[in-house]
């Protein structure tokens, strides 16, 4: 991945992050990485962990955010979230996956979609 397309990622996590903030979430890990893979944010509000993936684009998506974390990052972030819970002691909690989109736009604010429950833990 080139250096312009990871400062991009980086970039939209962190306007995420803030955006999550402001919402009353606390966040616990970003970039929490693991063997399995990693997940973009870790999150608490309430008695809910929220487990974010982030897609940042310039410009406009074409497709929805959602169709770019497909079954295959789907079971990845479920491995990763299910490794969080063990080492954390957290089985006791309540989970869902979420999906931020970030939209960078020139001269504006960033355009920021967050799709809650965007899908089910994937075994396999």
């Amino acid at each position: 991945m080139s250096h312009k397309r990871l400062d991009l990622g980086r970039s939209g996590e962190q306007i995420a992050a803030k955006y999550l903030r402001k919402k009353g979430f606390r966040i616990l890990e970003q970039n929490y990485r693991t063997r399995a893979g990693e997940i973009d944010i870790i999150a608490k509000i309430g008695e809910v962990i929220v487990f974010t993936e982030v897609k940042t684009r310039k410009g406009k998506f074409l497709d929805s955010p959602l169709a770019a974390v497909t079954i295959q990052k789907q079971r990845q972030i479920s491995k990763v979230a299910l490794e969080y819970l063990k080492n954390e002691d957290l089985f006791d909690m309540d989970g869902r996956f979420d999906v931020i989109a970030v939209e960078v736009r020139p001269l504006r604010p960033p355009h920021i979609e967050h799709i809650e429950n965007a899908f089910d833990l994937r075994y396999g």
